[in-house]
């Protein structure tokens, strides 16, 4: 398989609980990139903890883009 991103995450969603894994290295060397896992909550801080870890590990923000529809809605349903 051909390497084509430098940083990629992986999420797997559950009612509770949000666990990630960021997979990191250089593209096109045969070295094994480093990975680290973090487990988040499902509320709104616990959201904004993750895309913040997203952006320190990654940094451009394509990685959390997804979440942000996710965002959006529990901000409203926070205001009624």
């Amino acid at each position: 398989m051909e390497d084509i991103l430098e940083c990629c995450c992986g999420l797997d969603v559950h009612k509770e609980s949000i666990v990630a894994c960021i997979l990191k290295g250089p593209i096109g060397q045969k070295l094994k990139p480093e990975s680290e896992i973090r487990e988040f909550g499902t509320r709104l801080t616990a959201l904004l903890e993750l895309r913040r870890w997203l952006e320190s590990l990654c940094g451009n923000g394509k990685y959390w883009n997804l979440l942000e529809p996710s965002l959006c809605r529990a901000r409203e349903g926070s205001r009624r």
